[in-house]
C-alpha cells in the first residue's frame, strides 16, 4: 500500500466520477487533499468523506477565479497536481458555440497552465508530480467532440514539455487515461450501450493515481500512462 501520509495533492474536478475516488482513495491512504470543483454540493460530500481535506468552489473556465481559488486554496508546498475536470459536450462542429469551445478548453487547458504554474516554484525546489487526465480523445479524433478532442490534444503536448523542463528538478509529468470505461456523470451521458454494459467504478482506477503520487516516477515522465494497467499492477 502507498503511505500517502504528509503528501499535499490537489485534486480538480473533485466533487464526482474519478475525481472524487481520487480524493477518497489518497486521503484513505494518509494524504491532505486540496479539491476544486464548481459543483458545491458534491464538493461537500467528497470533503466529508476525506479526513484532511479542504476545498474550494471555482468555475475553472473562469481565469480570475481560478486564479482566486489557487491563492485560496493553495497556502502551503504541493506534492502532487491532479488536473481532472473536463467539458464534454457532443456536438456537431457547426452547432459548437464560442462560448463552449472557448470553456472546454480554459478548464481542460487554461486551468492546467494555471495550476501548474502557481504550483512550479515549490516543485521545483522540492520535487513534484504533475498528473492530467487524457482520454482516447488526446490522440484520436471522434465525431462531434470538436472543442474536447482539441483540449486533450493540447493537453498531451503541455505534458510533455513540462517533462523536459521538470527534469533537472525532479517533477515527474505524466497524462493518464482511464484504459478502462468508467461509469460517471460524464459517461452516463456520451458512452454507446456497448461500452456502458462493460465500465467500472471509477475507485477502481484510483490506486494508479495513489502510485504515482507516492514518489515522483521520474522514469515515467513525459509518458501517457493507463489508469487500468497501473491500478492492476500497484493495487491496495
Amino acid at each position: 500500500m502507498p503511505d500517502l501520509t504528509g503528501k499535499r495533492i490537489l485534486v480538480t474536478g473533485a466533487a464526482q466520477g474519478l475525481g472524487a475516488a481520487i480524493a477518497r482513495h489518497c486521503a484513505g491512504h494518509g494524504a491532505d487533499v486540496l479539491l476544486m470543483d464548481r459543483d458545491a454540493q458534491g464538493l461537500r460530500a467528497t470533503t466529508a468523506d476525506c479526513a484532511r481535506a479542504r476545498a474550494v468552489q471555482v468555475d475553472l473556465s473562469d481565469a480570475d477565479a481560478t486564479a482566486r481559488a489557487i491563492a485560496d486554496l493553495v497556502t502551503a508546498p504541493v506534492d502532487v497536481l491532479v488536473h481532472n475536470a473536463a467539458i464534454l459536450k457532443v456536438e456537431p462542429v457547426e452547432a459548437v458555440t464560442l462560448a463552449t469551445f472557448q470553456a472546454t478548453l480554459n478548464v481542460g487547458l487554461q486551468a492546467g497552465f494555471q495550476l501548474t504554474q502557481a504550483l512550479w516554484p515549490a516543485m521545483r525546489a522540492r520535487g513534484g508530480t504533475l498528473i492530467f487526465v487524457s482520454s482516447r480523445s488526446g490522440i484520436e479524433g471522434f465525431h462531434s467532440e470538436t472543442a474536447y478532442c482539441a483540449a486533450k490534444h493540447a493537453l498531451e503536448g503541455f505534458s510533455k514539455c513540462l517533462a523536459m523542463e521538470g527534469e533537472a528538478h525532479g517533477i515527474a509529468s505524466h497524462t493518464i487515461t482511464p484504459g478502462m470505461a468508467m461509469h460517471t456523470p460524464m459517461s452516463e451521458t456520451n458512452y454507446t450501450p456497448e461500452l456502458r454494459a462493460k465500465w467500472v467504478d471509477p475507485i477502481r482506477l484510483a490506486p494508479a493515481f495513489a502510485w504515482l503520487s507516492a514518489t515522483p516516477r521520474m522514469a515515467l515522465s513525459g509518458q501517457r500512462l493507463n489508469a487500468w494497467d497501473l491500478s492492476m499492477e500497484h493495487p491496495e
